[in-house]
């Protein structure tokens, strides 16, 4: 593949990449337009431990920013039904959403009737909401919750929900270091039959220490020994990173398979959204160039 066909690759892959925030970083950013364009819709976090009310109340201050958001519903952090149907109304009629992201979340004992995502879609309280766009989680490097077994299992069952309830389904995955594995595990998934379009994480740009304290923490696997590597080096640990080598190896991996189901990117603002944002626009709007080693070198420098 030629530099230039590379960089179509890459570019192609970036076009309408979506946004990760969280009710507390959302706090340290006065206005969304300073960083994010209109057409790029920003999920929002429900994390463990949290109030779901700021994750309403962020969701409605980012729609009177002129953007479109996906909150996360964290199943087993759903106390009742009552609470599940509460929060579809407010994400599908009162805010007018379509898509909302369902995860298990990371919670060891539900809190409530709910113990997975599938519990959650099956009950059809999202779907009465008006609510039918749903981003399921995917896990390319396994999951330090679930068994290899019983992900393919609700996998199936995924795919299956999508086909006969009229719901569109697609995949957001964490967030990986290397595109060998998420390219392995794409084309494992697909030969056992799933048909769901994936979204692929990427990290941000960030320091190595920051990274690699997030990559034990989210319980990335394989890849996760690329920022070892650069750990190694006590000097670098400050080192900021961005996920240039990634980019450019998937893209050349989801270009080079006519079959790949991986459809484009969700950028996970690990060290903040002021540097993610502009390394991910560069790449989406082409302003970066790639050598003949395949290496991207941006037209400017992060901020």
């Amino acid at each position: 593949m030629t530099p230039d066909q590379r960089k179509t690759a890459v570019m192609e892959l970036f076009s309408g990449f979506t946004m990760e925030t969280t009710p507390k970083s959302a706090e340290k950013i006065p206005d969304y337009n300073e960083r994010l364009r209109h057409d790029t819709p920003i999920y929002v976090t429900f994390l463990p431990g949290s109030d779901v009310r700021e994750t309403v109340a962020l969701c409605r201050r980012i729609i009177g920013e002129g953007f479109t958001p996906i909150p996360h519903i964290a199943a087993r952090s759903l106390q009742s039904r009552d609470m599940l149907d509460n929060l579809a109304k407010a994400y599908g009629q009162e805010l007018g959403l379509k898509k909302v992201l369902c995860i298990a979340g990371g919670v060891d004992q539900p809190l409530g009737p709910f113990r997975d995502s599938m519990q959650v879609l099956d009950s059809g309280i999202l779907n009465k909401a008006g609510i039918t766009d749903i981003s399921v989680a995917g896990h390319p490097e396994g999951s330090p919750d679930m068994s290899d077994e019983a992900i393919q299992s609700a996998l199936e069952w995924k795919n299956k929900y999508a086909a006969t309830s009229g719901v569109s389904l697609d995949i957001c995955t964490q967030f990986a270091f290397e595109s060998q594995p998420v390219l392995a595990w794409e084309k494992r998934i697909r030969d056992l039959g799933n048909k769901l379009p994936i979204i692929v994480g990427f990290p941000g740009v960030a320091s190595i220490k920051t990274l690699l304290n997030f990559g034990l923490a989210a319980g990335v696997g394989q890849s996760l020994k690329f920022i070892r590597k650069r750990a190694m080096d006590v000097t670098k640990l400050l080192t900021v990173n961005a996920p240039d080598e990634l980019a450019a190896d998937l893209a050349v991996g989801v270009a080079g398979d006519p079959n790949c189901l991986i459809k484009g990117v969700h950028m996970y603002a690990i060290g903040g959204l002021k540097k993610t944002s502009f390394w991910a626009y560069a790449l989406a709007d082409g302003k970066f160039d790639v050598n003949e080693r395949g290496k991207i070198k941006l037209h400017d420098a992060l901020p």
